[in-house]
């Protein structure tokens, strides 16, 4: 007869338990034995079942009393059924349980989709890379045979600009600085407050060969804004760039549309960067030719 034989028979136990060795054995059936009590327990009480049925806070108190000790259960026989070792499910449900109790919310198990970073993690990786693309820079600047003359901006330049805006590089870059003109209210007024009427008119448009002529100034402010052209307060040195400019309708018009009117002279110019793109990406590799100058941005900027 063995040791086994001589245990005093167990009474009151699932057919399941006793398929179960040793120390697990024992360990579910103290849980499934607590489960039991604490859904007896809850549901027992003459005095709750009254107060439930005539307060709803009672009645809500006792149905979730009930379902967390079946939840115990439920648990239990899943974690099982899925092939976790008893004594491992029996001590996550214990833990499950304890931090329901506590007011802590069970960690969840997040499905397995790889590891996705957190936001902190991303932008410890973006840094990382800015930091080794800086890195690959610099070491192509110490390499003599690095043959790179083009700058990595122009590729994306070249694809923000409108045809008519390349042929008004290309008049920039042959015939030079371009004179514009501002309207603005004159006379005794205006000498104290003067208002602008006519802000930057000019002949890009027409001597460029632009199909858009109505489109000139947003060409202008997105050049402006691509750093290749600048706009200066002071007038070009010739002043017959001007004449042709101060007769054109649109500039004439403006004049007459105020009583007293005056013309403020201005340039439009390449910047260097500007002038640099234009030679890179508009003009043929064979082509020499001597360009007008341009002048350099003002230390305030453009205006």
């Amino acid at each position: 007869m063995s040791e086994a034989d001589n245990l005093p028979a167990r009474t009151g136990e699932p057919p399941a338990l006793d398929a179960l060795p040793g120390l697990a054995r024992i360990a579910a059936g103290a849980w499934l034995r607590t489960a039991e009590w604490g859904v007896v327990a809850s549901a027992r009480g003459a005095r709750r079942v009254l107060q439930a049925a005539t307060s709803p806070t009672s009645a809500i108190e006792l149905a979730q009393s009930v379902a967390q000790a079946s939840g115990v259960v439920a648990d239990l026989a899943k974690a099982v059924s899925s092939g976790t070792p008893i004594p491992q499910a029996v001590t996550e449900v214990g833990q499950s349980l304890l931090r329901s109790q506590n007011g802590t919310a069970p960690a969840r198990r997040r499905p397995d989709t790889g590891d996705v970073p957190t936001p902190l993690a991303a932008r410890n990786a973006a840094a990382r890379s800015l930091r080794e693309e800086g890195q690959r820079l610099l070491e192509r600047s110490r390499d003599v045979w690095n043959e790179d003359t083009g700058h990595p901006a122009y590729a994306r330049i070249l694809s923000e600009l409108a045809p008519d805006e390349g042929r008004i590089l290309l008049l920039l870059l042959r015939d030079g600085p371009q004179p514009s003109v501002d309207v603005r209210t004159g006379g005794p007024t205006g000498v104290v407050s003067s208002r602008l009427i006519a802000p930057g008119l000019t002949m890009i448009g027409p001597r460029a060969g632009c199909r858009y002529l109505d489109q000139v100034p947003s060409y202008l402010h997105n050049l402006f804004r691509l750093g290749l052209v600048w706009f200066s307060r002071e007038q070009l040195r010739d002043p017959l760039e001007y004449q042709v400019l101060e007769a054109q309708p649109d500039v004439l018009g403006a004049m007459h549309s105020v009583r007293m009117a005056k013309l403020v002279r201005r340039s439009i110019h390449l910047t260097p960067f500007g002038e640099d793109f234009c030679r890179a990406c508009l003009m043929d590799a064979d082509e020499v030719v001597e360009l007008p100058a341009h002048q350099a941005p003002d230390d305030d900027g453009a205006s």
